[in-house]
Formats: structure tokens, C-alpha cells, sequence
């Protein structure tokens, strides 16, 4: 049996310790609206942020080590399964309610991931060529312009929007990652370019995600993130990076892979609000809600009256 599957189950736990305790720290943070490097400092401020932070790092080696067996499709699937531990740490430490719905798509999202789990096949990753260094490094250019403008968008879209980029960074060192976990010389590891790019993903990502988190919804923000990380990693490492899929059962991982990005994509339609605060450098008026209550609902109540 292949160590890739601890390492995958490992993975999940901390991702979801990580969400959380990065989402506290978000919501204690004045909020910005630029993809500014001094946000990452803002947010090492606080304790459960560096927590949350070591925790994602750990998730990250795990992640890593389980990609030089576990093809893409499967382990940037299971990151989001993280979610599902997320969520119930939320109900249980922060007293977050959520709806029907939302609880719908994560029991979905992890039967979807069950799928994912049978019918994958552990198999070494391909190197990729020059080519696929030069195409990473304009996914990076990408992102930094993208994220430049996308930092202006507010409430739950902006956690979708800037999370979806930060799934794209998370996705793009996935990519970087699988063949970089086959490397066995520390010579021609630490030389690398994958290396570096792993890293620049990785910094770019982290800004991302807590710009999205900070615009109101975990769920929304992580959920995003999940789907733009999944999908085209699914399909580059099964194009270029020889991922395998066990025979006779390819219908099962399409079904799979299907359900669980319907469902993550469903959580960022239906995802509440779990925090609000103030942009920097600006007032604005504190909307009044009933305590553990999401805004949305309050709103609603006070239109009533």
C-alpha cells in the first residue's frame, strides 16, 4: 500500500485546521483592497494566524509528499475535502450556522471524493519540459495583474473571485510539485526551476486567499479555491504528467471528480457570510446584526420591520 494515502489523510485534517485559524485572523484584520505583500504582516500579528499558517505549511508538505505517488485529480480534489473539517470545527468552536444547503453540498463533496479515492491509481509523475516551466511562469504573470484588479471586489463575490485566483496559484505549485516530488538528487532538486516557482505560487497564493477571506465567507472563499486549484491540475497531470486512472474504472472517477466540483462550486453560490469588518483607509457605517446570526438573514429581518 502506497504511503501516499496517509500522507492524503494527514493532508486533509490540517488543511482544515488551517482554513479556520487563518479565517479567524482574517476577520481581526483591516481589510485591503490592492494585493498588498503588507497584508501577510498585518496578519503574522496575530497568533492564530502563524498557527493556521504552520498548519497549511505542514498540509502543504503532506500534499507534497502524497503527490509522488497520488495523481493531481485525486489530491487537489481532497484539499477540499478540508472544507468538511473546516465547517464542523466552525459549528463547534465558532458557533457558525449553516444552512441546509450547505451541508447538502459538503456531505456531496465527500462522497464525491470517495470516488475520487477508488478509482485512482498511484503511479510516479513525468517530468515537465522546458515548455512547461515557460507556460508556469505567464500563469504567474497572470495572476499578479489579475490579482491587482480583483482586490477591489467586495462581500461574498470577492471571496470567490480572489479565491478562485488563489486556487489558480495553488494549482499552478500543484502542477509544479508533482514532478518536483520525484526528484531523488538534492543536487538537481534545490537547482530546480520547479523549485522556485513552487514557491512564488505558493506566496502568491497566500496573499490571495487572505485577501478572499477577509471579503466575509470561509466557505466561499476556500470552496473557490478548491475548484479553480482542481480542475486544471486534473487535466494537466493526466495529459502531461502520466496520472493513471485503474482500469475499467475511468467512468467512476469522471462521476467523482464531477460531483465533488459541482459541490464545491455549489458551496460558493449558497455560502453565508461569517464575518464582516472595515477596509482600510475607510468608514463605513457597522451593519447591526443579531449575534450568531449571518448578516444576510439579519438584513432580511430588519427589511420585515
Amino acid at each position: 500500500m502506497s504511503a501516499g494515502w496517509f500522507f492524503l489523510a494527514a493532508m486533509i485534517g490540517m488543511y482544515g485546521v488551517a482554513n479556520l485559524l487563518q479565517s479567524m485572523a482574517a476577520a481581526k484584520t483591516t481589510a485591503h483592497d490592492s494585493l498588498d505583500p503588507k497584508l501577510l504582516m498585518r496578519l503574522a500579528r496575530h497568533q492564530t494566524y502563524v498557527a493556521g499558517l504552520l498548519c497549511q505549511v505542514l498540509g502543504f508538505i503532506l500534499a507534497f509528499l502524497a503527490r509522488r505517488d497520488l495523481p493531481l485529480f485525486l489530491v487537489q480534489s481532497s484539499v477540499a475535502a478540508g472544507l468538511g473539517v473546516t465547517a464542523i470545527l466552525g459549528v463547534l468552536v465558532l458557533k457558525w450556522r449553516l444552512p441546509r444547503v450547505e451541508l447538502a453540498l459538503l456531505v456531496a463533496l465527500c462522497a464525491g471524493l470517495a470516488a475520487l479515492v477508488i478509482s485512482a491509481e498511484p503511479h510516479p509523475s513525468r517530468q515537465l519540459g522546458i515548455a512547461g516551466v515557460i507556460g508556469l511562469l505567464i500563469v504567474l504573470a497572470g495572476l499578479s495583474v489579475s490579482g491587482f484588479f480583483a482586490a477591489r471586489t467586495r462581500g461574498v463575490p470577492g471571496s470567490v473571485v480572489i479565491g478562485a485566483l488563489a486556487g489558480i496559484a495553488f494549482g499552478a505549485a500543484a502542477v509544479a510539485s508533482r514532478p518536483l516530488a520525484n526528484v531523488h538528487s538534492f543536487e538537481r532538486f534545490i537547482s530546480d526551476p520547479l523549485l522556485y516557482l513552487l514557491i512564488a505560487f505558493s506566496v502568491v497564493g497566500q496573499m490571495l486567499l487572505g485577501l478572499a477571506m477577509q471579503r466575509g465567507s470561509t466557505t466561499a472563499a476556500v470552496a473557490a479555491m478548491d475548484a479553480a486549484a482542481a480542475v486544471p491540475a486534473a487535466i494537466i497531470g493526466l495529459l502531461f504528467l502520466g496520472d493513471k486512472i485503474a482500469p475499467g474504472r475511468e467512468w467512476l472517477a469522471g462521476l467523482g471528480f464531477l460531483v465533488t466540483l459541482s459541490s464545491v462550486i455549489g458551496l460558493t453560490f449558497f455560502a453565508e457570510p461569517q464575518h464582516h469588518h472595515q477596509v482600510a483607509g475607510k468608514h463605513r457605517e457597522a451593519e447591526t446584526a443579531l449575534p450568531g446570526v449571518h448578516t444576510r438573514g439579519a438584513r432580511r429581518a430588519a427589511a420585515r420591520w
